[in-house]
């Protein structure tokens, strides 16, 4: 059994986790523990508050005694607002606090990008335009060219929570860019571990989801492989462990 922990601000897209659990197999658990999310809004001054330190530590204890082997910060604006210095150091600190390998969405997508072969991305969010920036500036110092950011003006992760298919794959479609050699949606409030084979077939490249890569960073972390097509090309990739088909 490998057990994997994730802090989840608030209450948007969590269904998405025991769904990937699903996808993956009976040997993997996926705990969420949420964390207070403070003002709902996607803007810098309240997302770096959502990100600070303590409110990340508040739920580590929970964490531990559930036999997590890796933690994760499941939210992107609320890691890449800091930078990636900043964004660092809030990992180490949630480390230290939980005692256990940790990182973020953020350091999942510059690390997924790299794992599908993607040096240059499209970034479709939902976030406003000038949040969007920053997550752009972030895969910059990972080294991941971003050849077109589109932002979506949302300003709340609850209302983002409320997009079905259809306003995925319309963001998907708007945010993509011919040069682009993956497509990434960076925010855990939107729904999307059930349509990335979908989105995939769509756009014709690899799309990387921010619920998607939370969990494949927790397993790199965990240094657990897993076969799971249905979760796209980043889960792929020279597997160790095949997970069963889904049905259904």
């Amino acid at each position: 059994m490998t057990a994997l922990g994730f802090l989840y601000p608030g209450h948007s897209a969590e269904d998405d986790y025991p769904r990937m659990e699903q996808m993956l197999g009976s040997d993997i658990r996926l705990q969420v523990v949420h964390t207070d999310i403070g003002e709902d809004a996607h803007r810098v001054d309240a997302l770096l508050e959502m990100g600070a330190a303590d409110r990340l530590a508040a739920g580590v204890e929970e964490l531990r005694l559930s036999g997590a082997e890796a933690v994760v910060w499941a939210c992107t604006s609320g890691s890449f607002v800091f930078g990636w210095e900043g964004a660092h150091d809030q990992v180490r600190k949630l480390a230290m606090a939980a005692g256990l390998p940790a990182s973020s969405t953020s350091f999942a997508f510059a690390h997924a990008a790299r794992e599908v072969g993607a040096t240059r991305v499209a970034v479709a969010a939902t976030y406003p335009e000038d949040v969007a920036g920053h997550f752009s500036a972030f895969l910059k110092d990972g080294g991941v060219e971003v050849v077109a950011a589109r932002g979506s003006g949302i300003i709340t992760a609850a209302e983002v929570g409320t997009w079905g298919r259809d306003e995925v794959f319309a963001l998907a479609r708007a945010g993509d860019h011919p040069d682009a050699e993956a497509l990434l949606l960076p925010d855990t409030a939107l729904h999307t571990a059930a349509y990335v084979r979908d989105l995939e077939a769509e756009i014709g490249k690899p799309v990387l989801t921010a619920n998607q890569v939370t969990v494949w960073e927790a397993l790199r972390l965990a240094e657990r492989r897993v076969n799971a097509p249905a979760l796209g090309a980043l889960f792929t990739k020279e597997p160790l462990v095949q997970a069963p088909p889904v049905t259904g």
